[in-house]
């Protein structure tokens, strides 16, 4: 149900602490939950639609923060109020302008049982890229159970009812792919990235840990830096152990290319059976050429391109309003 600003609470209104604070409650933005399988004509309808009244919020709240609230004695109600508008209108702001969330990603396993992953975000500040839950991943976690069916049949139709897989996801961020992947795989899943990451992924795999085995998944996480052994948590000492990796929205810098398809080549099984999938947004021209050059330097490394295609769904937060819709490509890998 939408909100009408005007039938709020207005500061020349003079209300109690209460009802601001209330009225203030009815304008927190619920964090967005990307659908693949929504269409852009249908993402562009819904931000025109409420384009106005994003307007009409922020407007409101500016005006409770710059309000001296001199008709409230209590100077902590006062704080608690700006506060509280300041969350508000930072929550329009994008989500690098927000402070700590919580996401629901609805999800279904391989029998259509439907269940849903928790994820903690903290506050995006500097160099924390992991910390955010990118579209890319909820896309390829939608996505897992046709893979199983129809790009690893060969791995999950010979698994019998109590054999597990041994599957690494590189770049874990958040968890919601490694998680997903134990969830409707029905397999263990080992969920990494590095050592100012893991803390929160940790985090996300205990809130989740009761849902994913009660489905017959399990996971664990463990720090790993990719071109490096140091540091490293001990269950990577072992190389190429790995029937399945997994990697979302892994390329950002130059190094990054080589440094993911090294790390694939550690721990990817050597097995002719073992399989890397990775998904990368073409967001630019740069994703594209860091995509390109992943690619040859994966076929030079002595795995080839079993199989590749595009999914298109939602890249990122809204801040502006426009189409954040997104083209990937994912590619299969096997050893030569």
């Amino acid at each position: 149900m939408s909100i009408c600003v005007a039938d709020l609470p207005q500061p020349w209104q003079k209300p109690s602490s209460e009802e601001l604070l209330a009225a203030l409650k009815q304008l927190q933005v619920e964090p967005p939950i990307w659908n693949p399988g929504t269409s852009r004509k249908v993402i562009l309808e819904s931000y025109q639609n409420t384009a106005q009244l994003r307007r009409e919020a922020a407007a409101y709240l500016s005006s409770i923060i710059k309000s001296s609230l001199s008709w409230i004695q209590d100077e902590d109600e006062k704080e608690a109020i700006w506060d509280e508008a300041s969350r508000r209108l930072a929550e329009r702001c994008g989500r690098a302008g927000m402070g700590e969330i919580t996401r629901r990603w609805p999800l279904e396993d391989q029998v259509s049982s439907p269940f849903e992953l928790v994820i903690r975000e903290p506050p995006i500040t500097g160099d924390s890229l992991g910390l955010k839950t990118w579209g890319s991943s909820y896309l390829l976690a939608r996505s897992l159970g046709d893979i199983a069916k129809e790009s690893l049949p060969h791995i999950f139709t010979l698994r019998t009812s109590n054999q597990s897989l041994d599957v690494l996801e590189l770049g874990s961020g958040t968890g919601l792919l490694g998680m997903a992947a134990a969830a409707i795989w029905k397999t263990n899943v080992v969920l990494t990235d590095l050592p100012t990451i893991v803390p929160n992924l940790a985090y996300n795999i205990e809130r989740n840990r009761s849902t994913i085995e009660a489905l017959g998944g399990k996971v664990d996480s463990g720090v790993l830096t990719w071109g490096s052994e140091d540091g490293n948590a001990e269950q990577f000492a072992s190389k190429n152990q790995f029937k399945i990796v997994l990697a979302a929205d892994p390329l950002y810098d130059d190094d990054h290319p080589e440094l993911l398809s090294s790390a694939i080549v550690a721990h990817l099984a050597q097995d002719k059976d073992a399989r890397a999938i990775v998904m990368v947004p073409q967001r630019d021209l740069t994703t594209k050429k860091l995509a390109a050059k992943f690619l040859s330097i994966m076929i030079v490394s002595g795995l080839s391109v079993l199989e590749q295609r595009t999914l298109v769904g939602q890249d990122d937060w809204d801040e502006d309003g426009e189409d954040s819709g997104i083209e990937c490509w994912w590619a299969v890998f096997g050893r030569q």
